[in-house]
């Protein structure tokens, strides 16, 4: 496998996580540097990992991960979305500011990877070199969602509190497009 098939493929993978780090910029106020960088860093960590995973024990879990993949990311993903658009559309002054807890950033980051280990079982079939693609895939899902962010959060000033309406939509979208 080329290295620009594999900066393709980690393109590809980090779309999702694109998407999320697009809307959560959007959707959590207030975030700190560290947090700014946190979304960017479990996403390109797990997108990483789990090629690793899929490469080495994708024979054992590869008809689960296939078959559930979809399911699974839907289920998360439209979770975190129907409870972010059902905080948009609460309105008065009482509303607390949406702040990104551990468990979420986790539970995107699981849900935005879940093809990541298919795609290992595939480097794995066509012998490709996992310690040099995992890192490539990571490094470009960590970039490219560190500008997702930057960017939702710009866009999550202008929209104000349907940034939320807006970002759950994102998120049940996403999780919709994993069942096809």
């Amino acid at each position: 496998m080329t290295i620009s098939e594999i900066i393709l493929i980690g393109i590809a993978l980090s779309m999702d996580a694109f998407a999320v780090s697009l809307s959560s910029g959007m959707v959590y106020t207030g975030l700190t540097k560290k947090q700014k960088l946190s979304m960017p860093a479990a996403f390109g960590l797990f997108q990483g990992l789990m090629p690793i995973l899929g490469y080495f024990f994708g024979s054992l879990f590869s008809d689960f991960i296939t078959k559930w993949d979809g399911p699974v990311a839907l289920i998360i993903l439209g979770f975190i979305g129907a409870n972010m658009i059902k905080d948009g559309l609460i309105s008065g002054e009482s509303k607390e500011p949406k702040r990104l807890t551990l468990g979420a950033l986790l539970l995107q980051a699981v849900a935005t990877s879940i093809d990541a280990f298919a795609v290992g079982v595939t480097f794995a079939a066509g012998e490709a070199d996992i310690f040099k693609a995992a890192p490539i895939v990571a490094v470009i899902t960590f970039t490219l969602s560190l500008i997702a962010v930057a960017i939702g959060e710009k866009a999550g000033e202008k929209l104000g509190d349907r940034a939320e309406i807006f970002g759950g939509i994102i998120l049940i979208i996403i999780g919709i497009k994993s069942m096809f």
